[in-house]
C-alpha cells in the first residue's frame, strides 16, 4: 500500500496471537506488522475458517477510481468510515485525496482522532454529555483539528451551545443543518424548519454555521428511474435551503458546505450540488464509504445504475470491483444437494443478501479457485453454518472451500477484529484492524 498519512504505528506494534479470530489456533504473540512476514496463504492450510480477506490490488484499484472520479466533478469525499472502521482503509483513502473521513458517533471520531485524522465530519446529532464533551475537548487539545456535526432542531444547538459553554472547544465546532423526509430518520421536514434551526447558531460561541447537509440514500427502492427523480427532487430542496440561510447571512466564516451522497447516488449528488451558486465559496462532500471494497450484491446493483448515468468517458477509469471475500469449508454433506460450510452469522453480512458464493478450490489443490457453478446458492445461516444448496452436478467434498462475495461490506467487517490482506493468489501480505 501507499505510504501512510496517518499514525498507524501504534496498530503495527501491537501484538496479535491465536486467540484472535481468523489468526491460526496457537500462535505466539507476534506484533501485527509482522503478518505479511509468516509466509501464509488463506487457501493453504496456514489459516483456520471461516476466513474474511481483502484482496489488495482491488482494494487499490477502487481506490484510485473513486480518486480519478472526483477529479472528474471538482466534488471533495469524506468516506463513511463506518463502512470499515479500519484506520489503515482511512489511511488509503486520504492518501488517494479524500478530504477528510466521515462518522456517526463519538466513539468512532476518537478512533479516527487517535489515528491522526484531521478533519471529521460526525454525520449525526451530537445531543447526549459525554459525546459533545468528547468532541469538543478533542478540538480544545488540538488547534489543527476540524470536525463539524448535525443539527435538526433549535433544541439540539441549544444542547451543544450549552455544551461549548461548559467545554469551549477553542476552534469552533461546525455546524450544518440536516434537511430529510417526511417519516424517515433525522433531518429538518421543511425548509422554515431548517431555517429556524440555522437562525437559532447565530451567534453561539463556540459555534459556527458551515452548510447543509441530507442523506438521499434513503431513496431505495425497485424503481430506478423513480428514485432517481426522488433523489433529484431532495437535492433541489437541499440547494433551495442552502440559498435561503446565504440570503440570511447565517453561515459563518469560510466555505459553506453542501453534503450528501452515499454510496447509491454520489454521481447525482456531485452533478446538482455542483450547479449551486451561493455569496461565496461552496465545497460538495460526498461520502460514499462502500466503494472501496465494493460487493457483490447491494452495490453491484446500484453501481449499474451509476455506470449508466455518468458521462461514456468516464468509462476509462474502469469499474469497482468486489474486494472482500469470505471463505469457509464443506464440513458436512448430510442430504443429497446440500453442503453445510464452516460460517455463518458471526461472520458475515446477511441484513441485505445473503452470501453469494462465487468460487470454489477442492481440498488440498494448489490451482487457482474455479468459479462456482450457477444455481449454487446460500440458502439460510445459523451463528455458525451456512446452507449451500448445490446444483445437480456441483459434488463438493468435506473440506473443500467455499468463497462468498458479500452484499453491503459494513456488516461483515464488524464481525472481524483482524482481517488479513491478500494478493491475488491469496498470499497474505498484510492485515487490518478494526475498531467496532
Amino acid at each position: 500500500m501507499q505510504a501512510s498519512v496517518l499514525d498507524l504505528d501504534p496498530i503495527l506494534d501491537s501484538a496479535i496471537d491465536g486467540a484472535t479470530k481468523g489468526l491460526p489456533p496457537g500462535l505466539q504473540p507476534i506484533p501485527f506488522r509482522a503478518v505479511g512476514d509468516q509466509g501464509w496463504n488463506a487457501l493453504a492450510g496456514d489459516l483456520p475458517f471461516p476466513q474474511a480477506v481483502l484482496k489488495r490490488s482491488v482494494i487499490e484499484r477502487n481506490a484510485r477510481w473513486m480518486r480519478d472520479i472526483l477529479a472528474e466533478t471538482g466534488v471533495a469525499l469524506a468516506p463513511h468510515g463506518k463502512t470499515t472502521m479500519s484506520p489503515q482503509l482511512f489511511d488509503l483513502q486520504l492518501a488517494n485525496g479524500s478530504w477528510g473521513i466521515t462518522v456517526a458517533t463519538a466513539q468512532q471520531f476518537e478512533v479516527c482522532r487517535r489515528f491522526g485524522v484531521k478533519r471529521i465530519l460526525v454525520a449525526n446529532q451530537l445531543v447526549d454529555a459525554a459525546a459533545m464533551r468528547s468532541v469538543l475537548a478533542a478540538l480544545a487539545a488540538d488547534p489543527a483539528l476540524e470536525a463539524f456535526c448535525l443539527v435538526d432542531s433549535v433544541a439540539g444547538v441549544e444542547r451543544l451551545a450549552e455544551a461549548a459553554r461548559v467545554t469551549p472547544p477553542g476552534r469552533k465546532l461546525g455546524l450544518l443543518v440536516e434537511l430529510g423526509m417526511v417519516g424517515r430518520r433525522t433531518g429538518c421536514r421543511t425548509a422554515a424548519e431548517a431555517l429556524e434551526v440555522a437562525r437559532a447558531t447565530a451567534g453561539r460561541p463556540g459555534l459556527a454555521l458551515r452548510g447543509v447537509e441530507g442523506y438521499e440514500g434513503l431513496v431505495v427502492t425497485q424503481d430506478a428511474a423513480a428514485d432517481e427523480i426522488a433523489v433529484a427532487a431532495f437535492l433541489d430542496d437541499l440547494a433551495a435551503v442552502a440559498a435561503e440561510v446565504d440570503r440570511a447571512g447565517l453561515f459563518g466564516d469560510g466555505t459553506v458546505l453542501l453534503s450528501a451522497g452515499g454510496s447509491a447516488y454520489y454521481d447525482i449528488v456531485a452533478r446538482k450540488l455542483s450547479e449551486v451558486r451561493l455569496s461565496r465559496q461552496v465545497q460538495v462532500v460526498i461520502r460514499s464509504g462502500c466503494y472501496l471494497t465494493h460487493d457483490s450484491g447491494q452495490y453491484t446493483r446500484l453501481f449499474e445504475h451509476v455506470v449508466r448515468r455518468i458521462p461514456a468517458d468516464w468509462r476509462r477509469h474502469g469499474d469497482l470491483e468486489p474486494a472482500l471475500e469470505v471463505w469457509s469449508a464443506v464440513q458436512s454433506r448430510p442430504e443429497p444437494g446440500l453442503a453445510i460450510l464452516t460460517m455463518g452469522k458471526r461472520d458475515c453480512s446477511y441484513d441485505i443478501d445473503l452470501p453469494i458464493p462465487t468460487l470454489w478450490r477442492p481440498a488440498g489443490s494448489t490451482a487457482a479457485p474455479q468459479r462456482v457453478p450457477a444455481g449454487a446458492v446460500i440458502t439460510g445461516l445459523n451463528d455458525q453454518h451456512a446452507y449451500l444448496k448445490l446444483p445437480e452436478g456441483f459434488d463438493p467434498q468435506v473440506g473443500d472451500l467455499i468463497g462468498c462475495g458479500i452484499s453491503h461490506p459494513c456488516t461483515t467487517f464488524d464481525k472481524w477484529q483482524v482481517m488479513m490482506v491478500v494478493e491475488d493468489d491469496y498470499r497474505v501480505s498484510g492485515a487490518i484492524r478494526t475498531f467496532f
